[in-house]
């Protein structure tokens, strides 16, 4: 039979004589596979050859012992035919005899829809209602667009959304035992931080808990922002810090091979898809797996440099102060922003010159008192008060933290922004950034990556704020190391240091 099972179009009419003729049979291949279930029943859906990946993908699915998956794969793969149609039927009636499937998408309109298309398939599907039915008894009532009960089974599949409690969800004994999450962050959800944050710590807390020892969570999406839910997924399970396997299924991989030859078989075939895209960001995002900005970023990811421990002094590399860069706020309302210190230890001198971003930087709300109590413990924690410059952001009611500071004995000085916008701030220390002499620590500046990676789309960016300000304050008081013309290494930084009004200071 094994000869004549597999052919082109893998449609159940070409399973072979035996398993079409012989439902026992039949019967018994369907439950233990969920490939061979899908092409069964679902074989209007299998147009094109199967891939490798998608095989996959069914394997993954069978794999009780496997009990987290995180499927990231470009738009049009399957995906959530395979993972978020098919699955939840054959987890419930094939050998895997799942008793609760819950089914979580951003949106109660999405999840919703998910259900219709399963409750579709158990009415629609004749011979899947005859092979491994009645799904539907008149009296069971619950069969609707948020949960349907298959009595046969003793099963229930629930459709719920992120934006709603799943706290206690239970099917008479059971708890859920499969839970599959599909698509539950859009765009707008990981454009800042705060969304991002939401739809992860909803996961932690809610869908996570609302399982059992034996629950299998699948979680599946495209890939929307490097520190999305699922791209958080990869780097704990990465990390060995959450079991699971982590899956990526760009349209091309990184040696240009086509994923899907029987739907793409060449690059032309490629090459008319994307041309239907059309917009580069969507095709890099949705079908590449790849995140670029619709505009220029300030900072790309790639160039940040990391160090894991401070240097030992070196002929050419000594250590020679401390600096904190301050952007005060002065209100604890929720919506104010926060106050931002960076704390910087600075090595060697002149163009040589590297800073060394200091963990665990302050991002609070804090009031005024609070603002001064903490400079003054952060300063004392690096020795005495005169190894330490501070540089307080000097705008309007600011000058006054300022004044009390240096009142105190500080090293403290103003920095004016002149005018310049926060794009311009971090764009003037970007080549610093390149080049690795803005170093940050391998753990401990997640926010302030975060925010200059983002600036202009997250919500806070008082971090980068106060990063600028350090840096460029610490380069304006050097005004020994200016020289032009500048150093063709660096680019034209000092050009745009000089345009922007800057005259006495190099990088």
């Amino acid at each position: 039979m094994s000869k004549n099972l597999l052919k082109k179009k893998e449609k159940p009419i070409e399973l072979g004589d035996r398993v079409i003729k012989e439902i026992a049979v039949r019967r018994a291949l369907v439950q233990k596979s969920h490939y061979w279930f899908f092409n069964t029943y679902f074989s209007d859906y299998v147009k094109y050859q199967t891939a490798p990946f998608q095989k996959e993908m069914f394997q993954i699915s069978e794999d009780q012992d496997e009990k987290m998956a995180v499927i990231v794969a470009f738009r049009g793969s399957a995906k959530s035919t395979i993972m978020t149609l098919s699955y939840p039927i054959w987890a419930i009636m094939g050998q895997q005899q799942k008793k609760f499937v819950v089914i979580l998408s951003q949106t109660q309109r999405q999840a919703s829809l998910h259900l219709t298309n399963i409750r579709r398939a158990l009415e629609g599907n004749e011979i899947l209602r005859k092979d491994l039915g009645p799904f539907k008894e008149e009296e069971s009532g619950e069969w609707g667009s948020v949960s349907l009960v298959i009595p046969k089974y003793n099963a229930r599949i629930v459709a719920a959304s992120s934006e709603q409690s799943i706290r206690g969800m239970r099917h008479g004994a059971h708890r859920p035992d499969l839970i599959i999450a599909d698509d539950v962050e859009d765009s707008m959800s990981t454009k800042n931080q705060d969304g991002r944050d939401k739809t992860y710590n909803w996961f932690c807390s809610e869908v996570i808990p609302v399982g059992d020892l034996d629950t299998k969570v699948i979680v599946i999406g495209n890939l929307l922002h490097e520190d999305s839910l699922l791209m958080r997924l990869k780097d704990e399970i990465q990390n060995n810090e959450r079991n699971g396997i982590f899956r990526q299924y760009p349209i091309i991989d990184n040696h240009g091979k086509i994923l899907w030859p029987g739907k793409y078989p060449d690059m032309a075939a490629i090459k008319t898809e994307q041309r239907k895209i059309r917009d580069s960001f969507s095709w890099h995002r949705e079908y590449l797996l790849k995140i670029i900005d619709k505009r220029d970023a300030v900072i790309q990811k790639g160039w940040l440099h990391y160090y894991e421990e401070f240097p030992e002094d070196q002929p050419d590399l000594k250590f020679t102060q401390y600096a904190i860069g301050v952007d005060p706020a002065f209100s604890e309302k929720d919506k104010a922003d926060n106050t931002a210190m960076v704390s910087i230890k600075v090595y060697g001198w002149g163009n040589k010159r590297k800073f060394f971003i200091i963990p665990n930087p302050v991002n609070a709300k804090l009031n005024f008192q609070s603002l001064l109590n903490c400079i003054e413990r952060l300063t004392e924690s690096y020795g005495t008060k005169f190894q330490t410059q501070i540089f307080i952001e000097d705008v309007a009611a600011q000058s006054i933290v300022i004044q009390t500071v240096k009142n105190k004995g500080y090293r403290v000085d103003g920095f004016k922004v002149a005018g310049m916008d926060k794009r311009s701030r971090l764009a003037m220390i970007a080549p610093l950034i390149q080049n690795g002499r803005i170093l940050f620590p391998t753990k401990g500046a997640e926010d302030l990556i975060t925010q200059i990676l983002g600036l202009g789309t997250e919500k806070y960016d008082d971090l980068a704020d106060a990063l600028t300000t350090v840096v460029l304050k610490l380069i304006e008081n050097d005004r020994a190391q200016f020289r032009w013309p500048p150093d063709p290494n660096e680019g034209d930084l000092c050009y745009r240091a000089l345009t922007a009004g800057i005259r006495d200071y190099r990088f």
